[in-house]
């Protein structure tokens, strides 16, 4: 499995970013599909997912109601809109995939997770 992600970059405060992440390998709705963020000097965290079923998503309360993460199954790609953006969105941003079918309370452990993109970098200024 590969996860390539792309569409980081420099924004201002307020503004928007769409990220992708293409999965290649097994079918792409057999994965379990997320988010998570390093700033630097802190640690991985959580930051959105989808279940393989793609009937859950699961946000973290940082980014609830400002990013939106969604899939189109026809490219094998997760998008992740984020809207409103803040200086602390600011972190190297990694999409990850598991074929575990996690329930809804692991979704957000990095742990879980087992294949991970080599991240894109979002840098938002104040």
């Amino acid at each position: 499995v590969q996860l390539q992600a792309s569409g980081g970059g420099l924004v201002q405060a307020g503004g928007s970013l769409r990220l992708s992440c293409e999965v290649s390998g097994r079918t792409f709705s057999s994965y379990d599909i997320g988010w998570f963020r390093q700033a630097p000097g802190k640690e991985r965290e959580f930051v959105a997912a989808i279940s393989w079923r793609r009937s859950r998503n699961v946000y973290a309360d940082a980014v609830k109601g400002r990013f939106t993460m969604s899939t189109d199954n026809a490219k094998n790609t997760v998008f992740l809109q984020m809207n409103s953006l803040k200086p602390e969105d600011t972190a190297v941003y990694y999409c990850t995939a598991t074929l575990s079918r996690l329930i809804l309370s692991a979704m957000s452990g990095a742990r879980a997770y087992e294949y991970w993109g080599q991240g894109t970098q979002v840098t938002v200024s104040s």
